[in-house]
């Protein structure tokens, strides 16, 4: 475990926004990988500014940036207040989450701690589908992707484009989800020859892995956890 300093940082984006972003950086001389990791639904709260520092204390240095920066900055929401963050979701443009990735990773890619061209992604819920979306825009090593919805729906046509492997998680109780929305996005990487690995939590349901919310799952979490930091290992620390 390394060392690790943090910051709320404002970044521009390309659409003449700024957006703010937490960052956790190893402190010391040495440079490592870039890890893009994209919230859940509800903001850059306690739990992703927590992964945030555990990622950076294995050695990577990472940036969260806020994704309802045009709607509300700042903004967290409540676990048991859903309603709350359904105005910030629906205001999310596919433009706009193209801009804020790229905002991010160039962000990374000019820092001078970063080993440029080991840069990889993981997302949460609503940040699991941008951390695919990342893979298609930006030309990262690999990406993590937990529980998220729709990513076949939205992007599948543009996952021949896919640049590094994708680790995929899922709760087997999730009806967020259902099975159906996993088959279709297999069904395309399949199809288009991508490498990934699918893990279905048969007893854990949507945001087993946060465990600040009702549904976390703490043996599916750390086995996530593990089988995470492995995957970035292999593809991001070589």
């Amino acid at each position: 475990m390394v060392k690790i300093k943090t910051e709320i940082i404002s970044v521009k984006v390309s659409d003449g926004t700024s957006m703010d972003a937490y960052v956790a950086i190893p402190d010391d001389n040495n440079k490592y990988p870039g890890l893009l990791l994209f919230q859940e639904a509800f903001g850059v709260n306690g739990h992703i500014k927590d992964l945030s520092e555990r990622f950076s204390r294995e050695g990577y240095v990472v940036i969260s940036p806020e994704l309802f920066h045009r709607t509300e900055p700042g903004f967290q929401g409540s676990y048991s207040d859903f309603q709350a963050t359904r105005q910030h979701i629906q205001a999310l443009t596919e433009p706009g989450l193209i801009a804020d990735i790229l905002a991010s990773y160039l962000w990374l890619e000019s820092n001078s701690k970063v080993l440029k061209s080991q840069i990889g992604s993981t997302g949460y819920c609503l940040g699991g589908r941008v951390s695919v979306l990342a893979n298609v825009t930006v030309p990262l090593k690999a990406a993590a992707s937990y529980y998220g919805s729709n990513i076949a729906a939205t992007i599948a046509d543009r996952l021949q484009t896919a640049t590094g492997p994708l680790l995929l998680f899922w709760g087997g109780l999730d009806k967020h989800l259902g099975k159906d929305q996993i088959n279709d996005l297999t069904f395309k990487l399949d199809e288009y020859g991508k490498e990934y690995t699918n893990v279905v939590f048969s007893k854990a349901d949507h945001g087993f892995f946060c465990d600040v919310r009702a549904s976390y799952n703490p043996i599916a979490a750390k086995q996530a956890w593990d089988l995470t930091n492995t995957f970035f290992n292999l593809h991001l620390k070589v």
